[in-house]
């Protein structure tokens, strides 16, 4: 029963391990060549924005975003931009409930009188729950004349200690993986 409970460990561990970064989700309207535009905006109020101020996180989107925009060839323009920005995010809190069968067990046995002589009733099962905040960022890229959303990233993932304790950096490297989706301005 003992080894069975640090092989369930080492596989979470394991898991964990793997699953690093946000899940980046990109989707485009396929009869526009976003790469055929050259220069870009911010909407004047933000979906970050609450109450009708800016907030720090949408500055720092929007730093974060130009800074990689303009890497890719695209021009800011504060008056007459081909294609605006929007930003939306959202802070989720979830539960996760896995239930594992143990199945029977091997070695010293059940109670460990058996002493691998048969193992146990398999129907004894393992419930772990998981409870964490998953954040979700959205980069809306919308054509300026058209008033039509054209290009769309999502960034689902969790948000850990280490995230919140410096979230300007969470926030430029979560704005680099999605726009690193995003395709470089065509050449004219």
């Amino acid at each position: 029963m003992r080894m069975f409970k640090w092989s369930v460990v080492l596989l979470a561990l394991m898991l964990q391990a793997c699953a690093t970064g946000p899940k980046i989700h990109i989707d485009s309207d396929p009869s526009v060549q976003v790469a055929n535009y050259s220069t870009f905006g911010f909407y004047p109020t933000l979906g970050t924005d609450r109450l009708g101020y800016g907030s720090i996180t949408s500055e720092r989107l929007k730093n974060a975003t130009r800074t990689r925009l303009e890497a890719l060839g695209y021009t800011y323009s504060e008056t007459n931009p081909d294609v605006l920005i929007n930003f939306g995010a959202n802070l989720n809190e979830k539960l996760r409930v896995d239930t594992v069968p143990t199945g029977p067990t091997m070695g010293m046995g059940y109670y460990g009188y058996r002493g691998g002589m048969y193992g146990a009733w398999g129907g004894y099962n393992q419930t772990t729950v998981d409870q964490y905040t998953e954040g979700t960022l959205n980069i809306d890229v919308v054509d300026a004349n058209l008033k039509r959303l054209v290009w769309q990233g999502t960034a689902v993932g969790r948000v850990t200690d280490k995230t919140r304790e410096n979230i300007a950096a969470a926030i430029d490297s979560v704005v680099g993986e999605i726009l690193a989706k995003y395709p470089p301005q065509a050449a004219r």
